[in-house]
């Protein structure tokens, strides 16, 4: 018995040396098999938001990605944040949510058992979602640490890596866990927060390779948050800083959802962070080809990599196979929303130039890549296939001209095809002129052909430009514009509200209608439509109040958490949960709250100052028609009935015009307090607050003064 028992032990050691070897410090080495072609192949899925309101997302994503990744046989199955949804039907309330974590377990465990793969080749990591209303990590309401695969298998550290070996090269492929500490609910938890702790983890974990192999290594990240959604640290480094100095490949992410653009994707490069702004208007940055090195310098590699957001499980069903193919990084995005593929199709060589790092265009440009002599695609089947063909297409001439036909041989690895090609002969100046499609037939006749894609060996990058809306949310820092867009409000209230005084105190002028008319211009015009407003004193004093106490008191009190706990108070800064340390308050869910803070002062406050200001210049008007007609003074106390008769005409035009004036304007006041309180029911359901007691002077401020200053102008 004793030597069945040494025999099984042994056993076992042989085989996780096989699969997953040297657990150490959350450092895992895989090697894999039958890696003699230099080329391995991962899946990512991301933005799952399992929810208890839709559970046919956790019932496709068994059906559909069980069969598919059995077909697909991955080395790594990565899954990019966003596990459940953590929200109410009306999507108003947002904290955590344990049914949901309860599909997600048993959803994965299907999954793992149905698709026959190893469940340690699985790594999922956190999402905002997954940090809705979460204290702190480790707490009653963690269920990530419990429910996901991460945490059944003790990957407990922020950061954890894994290296896929071959015969010639480590893969290394590092996590990270980037939500805030402090998890608060929806919706100021939008933005990764990186700290420096993490940041020097990370780093470790990048370099693990560096000293220590004589092979050549390929290193890609994997998180939730886009760069452009992370915030830097409290020293001020951020993630890009990491990713450049390490060399990264690419870093896999999520967080947008398809919802956004199919072109969710950027380059980073170090030659051009020395101007560096926080606003990037396409996917290349500008001058990127101008780090193209001529032949003699080539030999260092450019501090670069590529950031590729994932599209959503949620609505999209999206999933992403990416392969490594001698160091060449390639991959597709497609979805399942009719159901498992039977084919899916993976041009590893030649790259597609639109998504080619400059690295890769050095090497292109000297003729110094590893095995240009054949075109490569991966074919993935859940049938036998018949016949796999590359072809390729010349559009010199405007149309697409096939000139190249090729049946290609399957390798020795069951899912690598290959096909010599004369590589010389498609060297062209033109970076947009051959195309490559490669096509599947399986026994059943079922054809399968891939997108066509543009090649250039000639060291030249296509051009890929994001959509308005691609630029809005993978081209801009928002962290590091909160604040300017912040002060520049405040800037130009200021100065409609304080520069009228300073003018008229300056240079004892008088500011009405009349010198208006006589100097046209833009101040003239704003300083009279606000000298108006400073006429009604009270009303002047109330706004500014207003302005100040947004800036200097609590927005209002709310409940942070999932359950239980004392209430935070959110500011303009950043919500405060702990008041153990009155002196220095710490401020969270910074820049997160600016989802509540900008369009409140932009399109709430904003409006309705402007609406002030025209209702009482509205009346300023009247009144100086009513004057001329009558013919007194403003400062007589004019009475808009007792207007000459031989004016009626005349007034009875001025009074209809003031009537209709008046409407619009309270049906945009209308309009305002709308938004107001379609905000106001927002934030009472996400944080449990009552307007009356929680957020009062939120709540009622704006309504109230613009209810006032039609109530001050209603008569002459």
């Amino acid at each position: 018995m004793k030597l069945l028992i040494l025999l099984l032990l042994c056993y076992n050691c042989i085989g996780s040396d096989e699969i997953s070897s040297n657990t150490n410090n959350n450092r895992d080495i895989i090697q894999v098999q039958n890696s003699e072609d230099d080329v391995v192949w991962i899946v990512q899925l991301s933005d799952l938001h399992f929810s208890v309101h839709y559970p046919e997302r956790a019932f496709e994503f068994q059906q559909f990605v069980s069969s598919t990744l059995s077909m697909i046989n991955p080395s790594l199955v990565l899954i990019t944040g966003d596990l459940t949804d953590g929200k109410s039907k009306d999507h108003l309330i947002m904290k955590q949510n344990e049914e949901e974590w309860i599909e997600y377990q048993n959803a994965m465990k299907n999954v793992i058992t149905t698709s026959g793969l190893d469940k340690n080749i699985f790594y999922d990591v956190r999402g905002n979602h997954d940090k809705f209303g979460v204290p702190n990590v480790g707490g009653a309401f963690d269920f990530f640490s419990n429910y996901s695969v991460t945490g059944q298998l003790g990957r407990s550290q922020s950061v954890n890596s894994v290296t896929l070996q071959t015969s010639s090269r480590n893969l290394l492929f590092v996590s990270f866990d980037s939500t805030m500490s402090t998890g608060l609910r929806g919706p100021t938890n939008l933005f990764g927060h990186p700290t420096d702790q993490l940041l020097n983890e990370l780093n470790s974990h990048l370099s693990q390779w560096d000293a220590t192999s004589a092979k050549s290594s390929t290193k890609i990240a994997f998180g939730h948050f886009p760069l452009s959604f992370s915030a830097p640290t409290n020293s001020g480094r951020t993630l890009k800083q990491i990713f450049l100095n390490q060399s990264i490949t690419a870093y896999l992410c999520g967080h947008f959802h398809l919802k956004f653009g199919k072109n969710l994707k950027r380059h980073h490069e170090t030659d051009l962070e020395t101007g560096h702004s926080p606003i990037q208007l396409n996917i290349h940055q500008k001058g990127s080809s101008s780090s193209i090195q001529s032949c003699q310098k080539v030999g260092q590699n450019v501090n670069e990599f590529w950031e590729l957001e994932m599209g959503d499980w949620r609505k999209s069903r999206a999933i992403r196979v990416m392969a490594i193919d001698k160091g060449r990084v390639s991959f597709i995005d497609t979805d399942l929303k009719t159901g498992s593929k039977e084919i899916l199709i993976l041009p590893t060589y030649p790259l597609d130039s639109r998504f080619i790092s400059t690295d890769m265009l050095n090497k292109y440009k000297c003729q110094s890549m590893e095995d240009t002599a054949h075109i490569r695609a991966l074919v993935f089947s859940s049938t036998t296939i018949a016949s796999v063909k590359a072809k390729i297409y010349d559009s010199v001439h405007g149309d697409l001209k096939m000139v190249l036909e090729a049946s290609m041989n399957k390798n020795d690895n069951f899912n690598l095809y290959t096909v010599p090609w004369n590589s010389e002969a498609f060297i062209d100046p033109s970076v947009n002129r051959y195309w490559l499609q490669i096509e599947a037939v399986d026994i059943n006749d079922k054809t399968v052909s891939t997108e066509l894609i543009p090649f250039s060996l000639s060291g030249l990058r296509a051009d890929l430009s994001w959509t308005w809306k691609e630029a809005f949310v993978m081209g801009i820092q928002w962290a590091e514009l909160y604040y300017p867009i912040f002060w520049s409000f405040y800037f130009l209230v200021f100065i409609i509200l304080i520069l009228p005084k300073i003018i008229i105190f300056v240079w004892k002028k008088q500011y009405s209608y009349k010198y208006f008319k006589a100097n046209k211009g833009v101040i003239s015009f704003v300083t009279w439509v606000f000298a108006e407003v400073d006429n009604i004193q009270f009303l002047w004093k109330l706004i500014l109040a207003y302005l100040l106490y947004l800036i200097l008191c609590p927005w209002f009190l709310g409940q942070v958490f999932t359950k239980g706990g004392d209430r935070g108070y959110m500011t303009y800064k950043g919500w405060v949960v702990n008041f153990n340390d009155l002196k220095n308050l710490e401020f969270i869910g910074f820049p997160d709250v600016m989802v509540i803070v900008i369009p409140h002062i932009y399109f709430v406050v904003l409006p309705a100052v402007i609406i002030i200001g025209a209702v009482v210049a509205e009346r300023a008007v009247y009144q100086d028609h009513v004057c001329s007609l009558s013919g007194k003074k403003r400062d007589d106390g004019v009475d808009d009935e007792r207007i000459k008769s031989s004016d009626h005409i005349s007034g009875w035009v001025l009074k209809m015009l003031r009537k209709w004036a008046r409407v619009i304007l309270a049906i945009l006041s209308m309009a305002v307090c709308w938004k107001h309180l379609k905000n106001c029911w927002s934030l009472m359901k996400a944080y449990e607050m009552n307007p009356l007691v929680h957020f009062p002077f939120y709540s009622f401020s704006i309504p109230l003064l613009l209810v006032y200053v039609f109530y001050k102008t209603k008569r002459l």
